[in-house]
């Protein structure tokens, strides 16, 4: 198939198509298992994803060292929405703060998973054409392919356990600068979503688990080498130090006035008027 025939298929059959001839090149070449090649698949998926990895962590970092900050920009003007935008990103200009960094690598990841999908789909049709070259689809004598509905046998009850825990632990692990309620979030979601994935193939969990197992030994490696960065300390407020929000009125007060000032013609100069000397 030509290439902008694969194009014209569906958006993701260029990567499909790729991902199948690396699978191809894993097993044929190397003599990897087919299970075994899509654990090798998602370790060159992670590898390739390791400078927007550390980006993310950079940025994570700096979310969480400057939230005193934009937390006091979103109280200051939490009645003027425009300017709080304004403002918000003329402080992430200044702090080379990129909030979208903390998303791309985990998005990049979801054409792999939905072209791995199709290309175990189209594994399970081939198993059953007599003389397939395929071959053995099992992984660890326990789950007799991966290509199969992972709820099919039950090895496939034990990997979705390993599903779980392993997102769990990837959310503990993960970067320590995420916010507590994003991990507590990170880790509801595989309780949620299991009941989703146990109708994916088996390879695709494996996939899944693969990648989760490299988050937690990416967040250990990562909390030994890059330094925590501590938040900024928020002002301290003593006894005669007024409210932040008195002070805040106090100073939108006085800018008012002085733009009322500047605004408003100072009065006309009154000339006054030397009086005649009278007639002696």
């Amino acid at each position: 198939m030509s290439p902008l025939a694969l194009v014209l298929a569906s958006p993701l059959s260029p990567l499909e198509h790729a991902l199948r001839s690396v699978l191809d090149w894993l097993h044929t070449t190397i003599g990897l298992p087919w299970a075994w090649s899509i654990v090798a698949l998602t370790v060159i998926v992670r590898m390739i994803l390791v400078p927007l990895t550390v980006r993310q962590i950079h940025s994570m970092q700096n979310l969480q060292r400057f939230a005193p900050q934009m937390k006091e920009i979103q109280r200051k003007y939490k009645h003027d929405k425009q300017r709080q935008n304004e403002e918000l990103m003329r402080f992430y200009r200044e702090n080379n703060i990129n909030p979208a960094a903390s998303c791309l690598p985990m998005l990049l990841q979801f054409p792999v998973f939905i072209a791995l999908y199709y290309v175990l789909r189209n594994f399970a049709h081939e198993a059953e054409k007599p003389g397939s070259y395929l071959g053995d689809l099992s992984f660890l004598h326990f789950i007799p392919s991966i290509a199969d509905r992972t709820t099919s046998h039950w090895g496939g009850f034990v990997l979705l356990v390993v599903y779980v825990g392993s997102q769990m632990a990837s959310a503990l692990y993960m970067s320590a600068t995420v916010d507590k309620m994003q991990r507590a979030l990170f880790m509801v979601m595989p309780l949620v979503f299991v009941f989703v994935i146990a109708r994916f193939p088996a390879g695709l969990v494996l996939y899944w688990v693969t990648t989760n197992l490299w988050t937690v030994g990416q967040g250990l490696i990562t909390r030994q080498l890059i330094p925590k960065t501590a938040p900024a300390m928020p002002q301290r407020r003593t006894s005669r130090t007024p409210p932040a929000e008195r002070r805040d009125e106090s100073a939108e007060a006085a800018e008012r006035a002085r733009q009322q000032r500047q605004a408003t013609p100072p009065p006309p100069r009154r000339v006054r008027r030397k009086k005649r000397a009278g007639r002696r």
